[in-house]
């Protein structure tokens, strides 16, 4: 008894064969829609490539454009910064010269007042004298002329003068 074996005979050459059919006859289609899948995916990564290289493009040019905000509002700040300081200069100069002008219009009013209490005072010594001398002038037109009563007369209008003097600056 021999057995001879056949090609068909064994089970694992049959599933050799079925394998290979397999992949004749379904093997272009797999091979499609595993290709198809793969190209979609490359399709999917290169449209993300581009979108994040798009993205990128774009947040560097918003970077370079908020770098140019930022440089002109210092830019800005600094103009705005040196314009209050010149202003604020300019207002203590005028605040300086006001206070200048009315220090030199009070002084000169504390002058005139000065000037107008000296006056009133030598026009009320003037006048004190003046009433002083009237009155002795009476006194000794009424009394008669002499040396004497000369004498006593003046002595008597120099110790009458303060008086005279108190009563003008009370009036």
């Amino acid at each position: 008894m021999h057995h001879e074996a056949s090609v068909f005979g064994d089970p694992r050459n049959w599933v050799v064969l079925a394998f290979f059919l397999f992949f004749v006859l379904f093997g272009k289609k797999l091979w499609g829609a595993l290709a198809g899948m793969l190209d979609a995916r490359a399709v999917a990564v290169k449209a993300e490539i581009d979108e994040a290289s798009r993205l990128r493009r774009d947040a560097q040019a918003m970077l370079r454009d908020a770098e140019a905000q930022r440089t002109a509002a210092l830019a800005d700040a600094k103009a705005l910064i040196e314009g209050a300081r010149a202003e604020a200069e300019r207002v203590t100069a005028a605040a300086a010269a006001e206070a200048e002008a009315a220090a030199k219009r009070r002084e000169q009013m504390a002058l005139d007042r000065i000037s107008a209490a000296e006056k009133a005072a030598v026009d009320d010594v003037r006048l004190a004298a003046a009433d002083i001398a009237t009155s002795a002038a009476r006194r000794f037109l009424a009394d008669g002329f002499g040396p004497e009563p000369d004498s006593a007369l003046i002595d008597q209008a120099i110790t009458q003068l303060p008086t005279a003097l108190a009563t003008r600056r009370a009036a």
